[in-house]
């Protein structure tokens, strides 16, 4: 039992309330989904259960938390371990071991357990959690999937009550977070392990979840209670509910299954779309059977496709397929070991700075990396400086972008949208050919994607070309890509998303799924459907 009672929560003495007069129980057993805008105050509230705000956070809190019979207040983070089991968003910066094993021994060698006691829980949780054929294995070489389960297996050894995790599945592929998802709901279904986990992407997690616990940001009144009756009242949700709402469905379908009941008598009157190919004249960008190796693993293995100008293309594929590594190799970041790649006739590996400035705009998985000043200012300041642009060039620029941010805010205490966008404008700046992005919508929230999914459109419209790596196949789907689908390095399918996404398994929209055989790829296109159909 979670008992949150009249709980307010500051970082700062004058500084805005993040969680105001907030009252919950949280029953044991039960799987509780957080959602809300970036920077809404998801991860304070996940903190506030393990004590690590305000302990380690820093802050104030004002009301009581109980955490199965523990005052958070009372007892730090250390004290809670074998009650709160903590994942974060990134598993892999939690690693303190180099194998699997290892690494969840650790915290049971920490606490003085018996090495027999210990033997025993390593093996109940492997095998829990399918680790038991990887205990030998170095974490480096695992996949985002399997660290994932590692994590998850290394605060489960110590049996925790509770397990708190916050954006699970922001980095997995999507039949890797339906594993990942699944262990999780077997955890509160077999062993009875209060599960209290914040996403972002619902379309794959709302149908898993019991309770639902709404965090609108700003110190406004946290909404709690069961999925069917907090999500029409909330601003967030997945495709099916938003085109749900539009339509008046009820009772409001949660999942493909449940929309399968209103869409199904609706097929027979809806026509497939078809839209002609777009083809472009000139080419951009060419990659001619490139072959990229690490070690004695091949990354990349044979490609060979064409970009053109105007266009924008989404690389798909399971985590460790190469998207990262085409990205890279793209904008001349990674010389292939065989192969060629032409940019308008030269290099991009032989680029010289400005060069690369005026030809590709590149933004990595944490755009952050690339945010390297104290305020917004002097991020544009420098930019202007790098790329030999008139004082203030860069600043009227990324107010297009974030028109209501302050230029003397640090970069870093931005949400992740808006460091996204941040990031996005400035390299936008020098007008390059070709952009690329590498998970852009990871950690966003629908808001700050669909706002990213605008300025997408608008560069297309514009001529320059654009290339995603992604796992998110709504954000294809609303961008109507030409999608390259990797596996193991090579390519198994390029072609225009309507006809990729349709034949795939794994990386099939919801409302594709829902209206299949027809292939409607979004809300808009659904409701369009049905409004020509009468």
């Amino acid at each position: 039992m979670i008992k949150f009672k009249a709980v307010s929560f500051a970082y700062q003495q004058n500084s805005a309330v993040i969680i105001r007069d907030f009252n919950a129980e949280l029953k044991p057993g039960e799987f509780n989904l957080v959602v809300g805008k970036t920077g809404s105050g998801k991860s304070t509230l996940l903190n506030l259960i393990n004590g690590s705000a305000p302990h380690l956070t820093g802050g104030l809190l004002a009301g009581d938390i109980e955490v199965f019979g523990f005052n958070t207040m009372s007892y730090k983070p250390r004290d809670l371990a074998e009650t709160v089991g903590v994942v974060g968003q990134k598993p892999r910066d939690g690693f303190v071991t180099s194998t699997v094993k290892e690494e969840l021994a650790y915290s049971l060698e920490c606490q003085g357990v018996d090495i027999r006691v210990m033997q025993q829980r390593i093996d109940e949780t492997s095998e829990l959690v399918g680790l038991k054929d990887s205990l030998a294995k170095p974490l480096e070489i695992l996949s985002a999937g399997m660290q994932q389960r590692v994590a998850i297996a290394s605060v489960l050894v110590n049996r925790p009550k509770v397990l708190v995790l916050d954006e699970p599945t922001s980095a997995l592929d999507p039949p890797a977070a339906e594993e990942v998802l699944g262990i999780l709901q077997r955890l509160t279904y077999e062993l009875g392990i209060s599960i209290v986990v914040a996403e972002h992407r619902l379309e794959r997690i709302l149908q898993f979840a019991d309770r639902l616990i709404y965090v609108p940001g700003e110190g406004s009144r946290i909404l709690v209670g069961d999925v069917k009756s907090i999500i029409p009242n909330v601003d967030l949700a997945p495709p099916i509910v938003q085109l749900a709402k539009q339509l008046n469905w009820q009772p409001t379908p949660l999942n493909v299954r449940a929309a399968k009941k209103f869409t199904a008598p609706l097929l027979q009157s809806l026509t497939p779309i078809i839209k002609p190919s777009s083809e472009h004249a000139e080419v951009l960008s060419t990659l001619s059977n490139v072959t990229v190796r690490f070690a004695n693993v091949q990354a990349l293995n044979g490609i060979s496709f064409s970009i053109q100008f105007g266009e924008t293309l989404a690389v798909l594929g399971k985590n460790g397929a190469g998207k990262s590594t085409l990205l890279a190799t793209l904008a001349g970041l990674i010389k292939p070991d065989y192969g060629d790649v032409n940019l308008l006739n030269l290099d991009p590996a032989k680029l010289s700075g400005k060069e690369f400035l005026k030809y590709i705009g590149f933004v990595p998985q944490e755009p952050a990396d690339l945010l390297l000043q104290t305020t917004i200012d002097e991020e544009c300041a420098l930019t202007d400086q790098i790329s030999g642009l008139p004082d203030g060039t860069t600043k009227n620029h990324v107010k297009k972008f974030l028109p209501e941010i302050s230029f003397t805010q640090h970069p870093l205490d931005l949400s992740e949208g808006q460091q996204l966008l941040l990031t996005l404008s400035i390299v936008l700046v020098n007008s390059p050919k070709l952009i690329l992005l590498d998970e852009p919508t990871r950690g966003l929230d629908y808001f700050a994607k669909n706002q990213l999914i605008n300025h997408l459109k608008k560069l297309k419209t514009s001529g320059i070309s654009v290339v995603v790596a992604t796992h998110d196949v709504e954000l294809v789907a609303e961008l109507e890509a030409r999608v390259v689908l990797l596996a193991d390095g090579g390519i198994i399918a390029n072609g225009p998303a309507r006809e990729v996404l349709l034949e795939s398994i794994d990386y099939t929209p919801q409302i594709t799924r829902a209206f299949a055989p027809l292939n409607l790829l979004t809300i808009q296109e659904a409701v369009d459907a049905i409004q020509l159909a009468g």
